[in-house]
C-alpha cells in the first residue's frame, strides 16, 4: 500500500534554506512510490521550510507515545536498514514513530559540511515535537542516529522541554571549534534519560571518544552507554538487537520515572 499524504501547514512553498531541497525532494518522491508503513506528512518550520515525515500508529494503543526518529547525515527517514527498523518496530512496543527527513547538503558532501545545518535541524524538530503533540502526545522521546543524534543533542542540550527520553546511536564527538556540534558539551548539560549506543568499529569520532562521553554524563543519574559488538557504523549485522535495546530501554526509564 502506497503511503498516505497528509499536509500540515497551509504554505507549501520552500524557503531559502542552507540545505538542498531538492535532494530532499527526490527522496521524498522516492520514498512515495515504494510500498511501505505508515503515512507521509508534511512539516512545516516556521521559516516556512516544509519537509517530509513518516508516521506510524503505534499497536494496540492511542498515540500519547511518540518517538520523533532523526536519521543519519546523506539520507532520508527511511533510511536503511536501521532507521526503517527504528520506525516500524517501535510502533509494536507502544511508542508510535515520527521519522522525519533532516536537512541535507549536496551529495559528495563531507561530514563536517553538515555542522552548519543544526539551526535548520532545530526548527524541524521543534515541528515534528508540535505535530506529535497536536495528534495527542503526552510523552515524546527522541532517537537519533549519527549526525541526527548530534543534531537532536545540541536541540536537548538547550531545550529540553516536551521530551521525556533521549536514545543516541553513533553519537559523533567531531574535533571542531562549530559551537553546533560541541557534543561532549551538550551531553554533560542533558539532564534527560540518555541511552549512548555505538558500534564496536563505528566511526573513530564514536569509538574514541565513548570514554570522553561517559564522563560528560556521568553527573546525569540516567544516563547509559552501550557498545554493540561485531559492528560497525552502518549496523548491517546487529541492527534488530539495537532496536530492541533501545525498545528495552524506553520501556524501562518510564516505567521507573513514573513512580
Amino acid at each position: 500500500m502506497r503511503l498516505a499524504i497528509a499536509f500540515c501547514g497551509v504554505c507549501l512553498a520552500c524557503s531559502a534554506l542552507a540545505g538542498d531541497p531538492a535532494r530532499e525532494q527526490a527522496y521524498a518522491d522516492a520514498i512515495q512510490q515504494q510500498p511501505a508503513i505508515g503515512e507521509a506528512v508534511w512539516l512545516q518550520t516556521g521559516e516556512g521550510g516544509r519537509f517530509l515525515a513518516l508516521f506510524v500508529d503505534a499497536e494496540k494503543t492511542a498515540n500519547e507515545q511518540v518517538v520523533i526518529v532523526l536519521h543519519d547525515a546523506d539520507s532520508h527517514p527511511d533510511q536503511q536498514p536501521l532507521i526503517r527498523e527504528l520506525r516500524t518496530v517501535l510502533p509494536r512496543h507502544r511508542w508510535a514513530s515520527l521519522a522525519i527527513q533532516l536537512p541535507l547538503r549536496e551529495a559528495g558532501a563531507a561530514l563536517e559540511d553538515y555542522y552548519p545545518l543544526v539551526g535548520e535541524a532545530d526548527a524541524r524538530i521543534q515541528a515534528a515535537i508540535d505535530h506529535a503533540i497536536k495528534i495527542g502526545a503526552k510523552q515524546i522521546a527522541m532517537v537519533g542516529y549519527g549526525i541526527g543524534a548530534a543534531m537532536a543533542a545540541a536541540r536537548l542540550s538547550r531545550n529540553p522541554v516536551n521530551v521525556v527520553a533521549f536514545a543516541a546511536i553513533s553519537l559523533p564527538v567531531p574535533d571542531s571549534s562549530q559551537a553546533g556540534v560541541q557534543t561532549l558539551s551538550f551531553v554533560k548539560n542533558i539532564n534527560l534519560p540518555l541511552l549512548d549506543v555505538y558500534a564496536e568499529a563505528d566511526w573513530p569520532d564514536v569509538t574514541e571518544t565513548a570514554a570522553k562521553r561517559r564522563v560528560a554524563g556521568k553527573e546525569n543519574p540516567v544516563y547509559r552507554q552501550i557498545r554493540i559488538d561485531g559492528d560497525d557504523h552502518a549496523y548491517r549485522q546487529n541492527y534488530p538487537l539495537l532496536v530492541k535495546r533501545v525498545y528495552s530501554w524506553l520501556a524501562t526509564t518510564i516505567m521507573e520515572n513514573q513512580q
